[in-house]
């Protein structure tokens, strides 16, 4: 790892500058999780081999993307984000690579299998770096750089489906595959991690000792667990549609289907595509700083409850094209925000020594979530619509709502109170000195 004086001595060693490279990295992997959805069909086209089959390599990708990130974030915490980052943005490459060569399941399965360790490298580096170099604006820090990953593909959504018409799925895996890896790689050389200094203008700001958990004390915290059940519910609706969106809107009839939005006129998916992920970007910067001012846990309890109503909306009324764009923008603007709600919570919770290794054991919980993915498909053909798979998605948001308000802020509101100095309590969740 860099010492303090290495850091300091660089240019690009400043919060803001780690910042924006951190955001276009993030950026350079999103289309691994969020422009799958325009390569399902096409696959399945060419080899047959079903979309539930296919999907199971989504589920894979998103598995070994979050459970692996603990030691990437361990690695990330003793040696520095740039050996991380720079092996991370490798492996995505040849992930993508081996994707445009793949002729068999097991082939395509270890292709997500690379590409998910590798985006996890950079995924958990990023956000864990964020919330080091910003501890005391961890919501808006953490929401910017997960921004990157769920915004990041908007931009490229169109040439991808552009691409795939005109060169085949193929090309646009190895292509977009290698240009998006080169970035990484050259980024991740740039990378810092904070100087130990940077925490000290922290701790006097707030005027208390930084309470510092070791990932063990976080395995061993009843608050970790019921964060991890929430992620696990919010994520597990929001990675069902970004998986299948490309699925649902062509049983719905709406794949083709024309739609014209304020001038713009695309395909109905296409657009809803489009939309999503610039919502899915924006909604992460903003609901972090909304809750870095009313709190965490009200924060989680709104969005949750906008996602719980827009799945129910969607589910009703999404069989029109203009409603299919408009009610999935909203619902992924009600979810992308769990990306920067969950580790802005854990590292004031537990603190910023291990923040990168914490935060990773938390974001496991996607993982976990990506493993119902495939039931989805599988409930679908079972009841002949995708009714029941929306119900089953609301019902859990609304649960997670709840949830935040009646559990989680109690649970963290005495956590506050046992760790803060006996001269000047903290509450953990506003940072602000809590009133007797």
């Amino acid at each position: 790892m860099e010492t303090d004086r290495q850091v300091g001595a660089s240019r690009l060693a400043s919060p803001w500058v780690q910042l924006v490279f951190g955001v276009i990295c993030m950026a350079m992997i999103a289309n691994m999780q969020y422009g799958w959805t325009l390569f399902v069909n096409p696959i399945d086209e060419k080899y047959h081999w079903g979309r539930a089959a296919i999907q199971v390599a989504f589920t894979i990708f998103v598995v070994t993307e979050t459970w692996l990130v603990p030691v990437e974030g361990y690695l990330v915490d003793k040696y520095g984000p740039r050996p991380v980052v720079v092996i991370g943005g490798l492996l995505c490459a040849v992930a993508w690579v081996l994707n445009s060569v793949a002729s068999s399941l097991p082939m395509l399965y270890f292709a997500a299998a690379v590409g998910g360790v590798g985006a996890g490298a950079v995924y958990g580096t990023c956000v864990g770096n964020a919330l080091k170099w910003f501890p005391n604006r961890r919501g808006l820090a953490a929401g910017i750089t997960a921004a990157g990953f769920g915004a990041g593909s908007a931009a490229t959504v169109v040439p991808i489906a552009t691409m795939i018409k005109q060169s085949g799925y193929e090309s646009t895996f190895l292509w977009f595959g290698l240009g998006q890896g080169l970035i990484v790689f050259l980024l991740g050389m740039a990378l810092y991690h904070p100087p130990a200094s940077l925490l000290e203008p922290a701790k006097n700001a707030l005027k208390r000792a930084v309470y510092n958990a070791t990932p063990k004390q976080v395995l061993s915290s009843p608050i970790f667990w019921v964060m991890y059940l929430m992620f696990v519910m919010m994520a597990a609706g929001g990675l069902m549609a970004t998986a299948q969106l490309g699925p649902i809107a062509k049983d719905f009839g709406l794949h083709d289907a024309p739609v014209s939005i304020l001038g713009l006129a695309l395909p109905a998916l296409t657009f809803a595509l489009t939309i999503d992920r610039v919502l899915n970007g924006l909604t992460r910067p903003f609901f972090g700083w909304i809750s870095d001012r009313i709190g965490r846990e009200n924060t989680m309890c709104l969005a949750f409850a906008i996602e719980a109503v827009g799945i129910v909306a969607l589910s009703k009324y999404g069989h029109s094209p203009v409603a299919f764009v408009i009610l999935t923008g909203i619902v992924f603007f009600a979810w992308g925000e769990i990306y920067s709600l969950f580790p802005a919570t854990c590292g004031d919770t537990f603190g910023p020594k291990f923040a990168a290794t914490n935060a990773g054991l938390l974001y496991t919980a996607k993982g976990t979530a990506a493993l119902l993915v495939p039931f989805s498909s599988v409930i679908t053909t079972m009841t002949g619509s995708w009714h029941a798979v929306f119900m089953v998605a609301s019902g859990m948001a609304a649960l997670s709502a709840f949830l935040a308000i009646f559990v989680l802020k109690p649970m963290r509101n005495a956590h506050a109170q046992k760790h803060s100095n006996s001269s000047s309590a903290v509450d953990i969740q506003y940072g602000h000195p809590v009133k007797d």
